[in-house]
């Protein structure tokens, strides 16, 4: 099997780049190793920034979206019983943010594919990236029992921390945390009880409301790193969000049945650098950041535009300048994110060892944020997104 540029992984990465390519008319072969429900069904991002929607738009992806997608013009920063709305289009020229859930972007994309775009192999497990130094790199692939190569000008590792693209790069250096807390999410049955996210800082720990839809919540709670999602009854999640959303008017937590636990480790990871030869990794492959930015999917979204770009510029052109820059372009838009995200995450966070002091800072660095517009604007800017490339 032969292609332009093999793909590993059909998270929203992959299948995103494939759309993009095929939209530029470079072929592509997108090859996974889950079957089609599971990718359809995997629970990750919700939030999308601007640009992320615009790309979406932009490649012919976003009918449902913008039909069933929730706009959000803004969050509300609570704490200290109080509450505070920063509102994105008066701070940034306009810009908001969309919540719309990482399984339906890849249905979207998935139905696309399928219709118009290359093959897209599921239950298709890459087993190693090979030749990547050269100009003809291979990916060795298992399908139905039985192991074949497809042949690529390009390699692009959609593929997460754990696939097999980012253990194919030889070099390089990599920066993590890891964080001595977790976040146990849930879904429930039950309508948000605010209609736009809420970010609370408590002494007794973080905590997330967000939604899925009008009628589906969903939300988060710090805990320890250790936790089993099942230690917890469904009362005793509900009341301790009701203890660390507490206001001093007359809001309320509106409850309902829980249809899904989970515990999501948080951790900060770059990869540098992004490429090696004609491999390219993007998303979980090349950094994590922990979900307080909701930066995640927005930052795979930014690597395969980026690529996709610089591909078609050196179709049109002969220039190889831009696929030489994606590292360095990626890592810029990613240490920022990485930034903010560690930002967010020790402003809202209470550490396992905090001292009064920490927790002092934390509401005086609420404080700020909440009344000075430039401070205010800076959050703003960065939760929406930065530029892509």
């Amino acid at each position: 099997m032969r292609t332009t540029v093999g793909i590993i992984g059909a998270g929203p990465a992959g299948l995103l780049l494939a759309r993009l390519l095929h939209n530029a008319g470079i072929d592509s072969v997108v090859l996974e190793s889950r079957d089609r429900t599971y990718v359809e069904r995997r629970q990750r991002a919700g939030i999308l920034e601007q640009g992320t929607v615009d790309v979406l738009r932009g490649a012919g992806a976003g009918e449902r979206m913008d039909r069933e997608g929730l706009r959000h013009d803004g969050i509300e920063l609570r704490f200290d019983r109080r509450r505070h709305r920063v509102d994105f289009p008066a701070l940034t020229g306009g810009r908001s943010v969309m919540v719309y859930a990482q399984t339906e972007v890849c249905k979207d994309l998935i139905a696309l594919q399928i219709e118009e775009g290359g093959p897209l192999l599921f239950e298709t497990e890459a087993l190693a990236v090979e030749g990547a130094d050269t100009d003809r790199p291979r990916v060795r692939f298992r399908r139905e029992g039985a192991e074949d190569v497809l042949e690529c000008d390009y390699v692009v590792g959609c593929d997460g921390f754990w696939g097999v693209a980012r253990s194919a790069v030889p070099d390089g250096r990599t920066f993590e945390r890891t964080y001595p807390f977790s976040w146990l999410g849930i879904l429930a049955d039950v309508a948000p009880s605010h209609d736009e996210l809420v970010y609370a800082r408590h002494d007794r720990g973080f905590a997330l409301l967000s939604m899925r839809s009008p009628s589906v919540s969903r939300l988060y709670l710090q805990v320890p790193a250790d936790t089993d999602a099942d230690s917890w009854s469904d009362e005793e999640i509900w009341d301790e969000l009701e203890r660390r959303f507490e206001t001093d008017d007359d809001w309320s937590l509106r409850r309902g049945p829980i249809t899904q636990k989970s515990v999501t480790p948080m951790r900060s990871y770059v990869h540098e650098p992004m490429r090696h030869g004609r491999l390219f990794l993007a998303g979980d492959a090349a950094h994590i950041v922990p979900p307080t930015g909701a930066k995640g999917l927005n930052l795979a979204v930014g690597d395969v535009v980026t690529f996709a770009r610089a591909l078609a510029h050196r179709t049109a052109t002969g220039s190889d300048d831009l696929l030489d820059a994606y590292s360095a372009t990626c890592l810029r838009r990613v240490w920022q994110a990485e930034r903010f995200s560690y930002d967010m995450t020790t402003l809202l966070h209470t550490a396992p060892d905090a001292t009064p002091f920490e927790g002092r800072l934390q509401l005086a660095r609420l404080d700020r944020i909440t009344s000075s517009r430039a401070a205010e604007t800076d959050l703003a800017e960065a939760y929406t997104g930065f530029p892509i490339g």
